[in-house]
């Protein structure tokens, strides 16, 4: 059974329009002009390094498929096949190209005043280093375990941080885009011929959905755990504005659109990680 933590951080979240959308990039939906218009606000909110980060998320992620579906058969060639799918510069062309094609114009100028603004470019520093930082398990017990004591305090900042995870609607997101992944993978696994006889849509769909109810518990910790550690040293009133921000209409179209970009993204990756992982899993000469 697979399970691909696909959270990114605060807006940088997973929607997708159901279970089994399998699509294709299409880098004609958006003109030069579009993409060059969007690239400013990508660099403030420094998706690039984001997608380093992940980057790395998923090189260890292929530690455990190797160890899981073909054991000491990766070689060097696997975790190289993973960066190469994972690259930073091909996950953000397919971002550029979806968020270029979507979001309207008029919503940048205000997005771009929040985020390179002195609070906006803190808070997009602190996400980013919590996201770093919780590569290491070391790290996210600690950070569950600071969340375990807030709420045996009853802090009052984890309000706050409830109001964010609804109105950004973190956790079903968050499901679904990890369901839609999941699928990604599976199907790119078919398609290679890894499994003993193809399986039918219906199949797939069964084995992806049984594992709902663990996703939503891990994702509910790990969403928790990680805005609390990265918003730690925001005063309640920082926070306050981030959450407002959210609420306008620039806020929610980014954060639709960034779902969307997303999980454009991460369903890509998931189905050329199963078709990669297939090859090993045959034992088929690379």
């Amino acid at each position: 059974m697979l399970f691909r933590r696909l959270l990114l951080s605060t807006l940088f979240v997973l929607v997708a329009a159901g279970v089994g959308a399998q699509t294709v990039p299409d880098p004609a939906r958006a003109t030069e002009e579009a993409r060059q218009r969007m690239t400013p606000l990508l660099d403030a909110m420094r998706i690039p390094a984001l997608l380093e980060i992940i980057q790395r998320e998923g090189l260890k992620h292929a530690e455990d498929l190797e160890a899981d579906m073909f054991p000491g058969r990766g070689g060097t060639q696997w975790p190289q096949m993973v960066a190469q799918i994972y690259g930073p510069a091909r996950a953000q062309g397919i971002m550029l190209d979806e968020l270029a094609a979507d979001l309207e114009p008029w919503h940048i100028d205000p997005l771009m005043d929040f985020f390179e603004s002195e609070l906006g470019a803190r808070i997009v520093s602190l996400e980013i280093s919590a996201r770093e930082a919780m590569i290491d398990p070391s790290v996210e017990t600690a950070s569950n375990e600071f969340l375990d004591g807030m709420r045996a305090g009853g802090a009052g900042r984890l309000d706050l941080l409830e109001a964010f995870v609804t109105i950004n609607d973190l956790i079903d997101m968050n499901v679904t885009g990890a369901l839609n992944a999941n699928y990604a993978f599976y199907s790119g696994l078919n398609n290679a011929g890894a499994f003993d006889r193809f399986l039918g849509e219906e199949d797939m769909l069964r084995e992806v959905w049984s594992q709902e109810a663990d996703i939503r518990d891990e994702t509910d910790l790990w969403v928790h755990s990680y805005l609390a550690l990265a918003y730690q040293p925001l005063t309640d009133a920082e926070l306050e504005k981030y959450i407002a921000m959210s609420e306008t209409e620039s806020g929610k179209a980014l954060n639709t659109y960034l779902f969307a970009a997303f999980d454009e993204v991460f369903q890509t990756l998931s189905y050329d990680l199963g078709m990669a992982a297939a090859r090993f899993m045959s034992g088929e000469d690379l």
